[in-house]
Parts: C-alpha cells; structure tokens; sequence
C-alpha cells in the first residue's frame, strides 16, 4: 500500500467498487473479531499474564512495523504529529489491549463482546468531538441508548450486588480508550497513510512496550501449550497489525460511509467465535443485550453520517 492510500483521504473518488471495499473490510473485521476470545484463551488459567498478552503482542507487532516502514522507505512524522501518534498508541496500542487482557481474565468473551458492541456509537461520538462536527440529536440520542443498554446489560449480569463489576469497568475503559485512538488516527492517516498510522503508533510505544514485557516475564514468565502461543501469535501478528491492512484497505477502497459500518458485524462474529471456540454459553440475556447495543451503535453511524451528507 502507498503512502497516498489514507484510509480517511477523501478527496478522490473510490479507486474500486464499492463491493471490493466491503468484501476488504468484512476481512479486516473477520480478523478482529477472533480478538476477544484468543485473548481470553492466552490468559485463562494463568499461563500467561495480563500484562504479557497486552504489552507483548505490541513489542511483536512493532518489529514487523519496524520492518515494513523501512523495507517501503516512509517518510518521518513531524512536530505535532510525534503527539498525536501518542495518542493513538495510547488508545489502540497500550489501552484497550492492557485493559482487554486484565478484564478478560474473569469476564467471559461474550460477555464482553456486548459490552465492546458500544466501541462504533463510541468512536462515532470521539470523530465528532475531534472534528467539531454538529450532527443531529438523533445522532446523540442513538449513543446515548447504546451507552444505556451496555451499562443496563453489564449491571444485569454483575456478580458485584453494589453495582458494575471491576472487569466490567475495564471494559468500558478499553472502549473510550480505543474510541479515542481510532478517532485521532482516522484524522492523522489523512497526513501520514493508513497503515503508516499504526506502524508509527507501534514504534512510539514501544520503549514502554518493551518494558513492560520485561516486567512481565520476570514477575510471571509466561508458559502454556500450543493453543495459548498459538493464540498470542495471533493477537501479535493479525490483530495488532496485519488485521489493519485489510480494514483500512477496505476504507480506502470505500464508499467509508458503507465500509466503517461492517464493524457492527464484529461483537456477533465474536460472540459466535465464544461458543465454538470456548464452549461458551450463548443465553437469551446475552443475545438481547447485544441486539439492543448493536442496534443503537447502527442508528448513530447512520445518524451521523446522513448528517454529514
């Protein structure tokens, strides 16, 4: 992919049909939806720990970064794009993996794949901030009924009788986290190119990256079999790097609009992917909360995006 290929740049028209960039971007998220329960396979039982799987797949992900920006020759970030790089490895790089690991650790997969549902309202509402934009009160009335069902949804299934439960919070953490990390890089691969976006994020974190893995192979030095190194090496190389090439192919390709829609697809592929892989049981309760979650995340896309047409 060339540096002019910005899955955000929007001054050309679609370089291929529409079905192309959706067929692109249904792999991108196909790639992601495996996410939530591979994490939960690497630390269950604990063979490896939390902080592993969150920082670890990073310091993988950031030596294939390394290796592709060199081998295509990109140019260096300037000035106030080094922040706002920050920003996004904040988000994307250490955030919503560190945050995912340690919820996952008691949360099941499908149970967090609703409360992860809200993550399109989310990032939706953190593009409008950051971009100034006015869009319609359906557009906010639509997000806040997706946060409502989430939290409405996460405060059923609680085990804590006081309220949300502690994995429950990190989840909805790992949202805003995230929501924040896509809605800056969104606007930078304007600047910098899509996948660039993220091969610089990696190489910004990193130096923390790095230590971090340190820290957790001494405190925990991780073990496990093939299933759990198999699942890490997914986590590492697919969802923390190859898994963008495609999902921001796809967005390139466009319409966007269409595209960045196929995401709402991801926490019902992810929870399909709980009940085969895990044996995890699918209930009425959790198919309901994630209708209702996914239904309103729906509505402010659309909302947003007829306003912006």
């Amino acid at each position: 992919m060339k540096q002019h290929s910005s899955a955000t740049l929007q001054i050309s028209p679609p370089i291929s049909s529409a079905r192309a960039g959706l067929w692109w971007g249904l792999l991108g998220i196909t790639a992601f939806s495996f996410t939530v329960p591979f994490t939960r396979l690497a630390v269950e039982g604990g063979h490896m720990s939390p902080l592993f799987v969150g920082a670890g797949r990073a310091v993988v992900a950031a030596l294939l970064a390394i290796a592709a920006l060199r081998l295509t020759r990109q140019r260096m970030p300037q000035g106030t794009q080094w922040f706002r790089l920050a920003i996004v490895a904040g988000g994307v790089v250490l955030g919503f993996p560190l945050l995912t690991s340690y919820a996952l650790t008691t949360a099941s997969a499908s149970h967090s794949a609703v409360v992860i549902a809200l993550l399109p309202a989310a990032t939706a509402v953190m593009t409008v901030l950051r971009g100034k934009e006015r869009p319609s009160r359906s557009f906010w009335i639509a997000a806040a009924l997706g946060a409502v069902a989430a939290i409405g949804f996460a405060l059923v299934q609680s085990s804590d009788i006081v309220g949300l439960s502690w994995s429950d919070l990190l989840l909805f953490a790992a949202v805003i986290a995230c929501a924040i990390g896509y809605a800056e890089g969104g606007l930078l691969s304007r600047e910098l190119g899509s996948w660039q976006t993220i091969s610089w994020a990696l190489v910004v974190a990193s130096p923390l990256t790095l230590i971090l893995t340190g820290l957790a192979i001494i405190q925990h030095p991780p073990t496990g079999g093939v299933i759990e190194w198999g699942a890490f090496g997914y986590l590492a190389v697919v969802s923390m790097f190859f898994g963008f090439f495609a999902w921001y192919r796809g967005l390139a390709i466009g319409p966007m609009a269409q595209v960045s829609q196929v995401q709402l697809a991801q926490p019902v592929m992810t929870i399909c992917w709980a009940a085969l892989l895990l044996g995890e049981q699918i209930g009425w309760p959790t198919i309901l909360g994630g209708a209702a979650v996914i239904a309103c995340a729906l509505l402010a896309v659309r909302a947003r995006v007829l306003r912006r047409r």
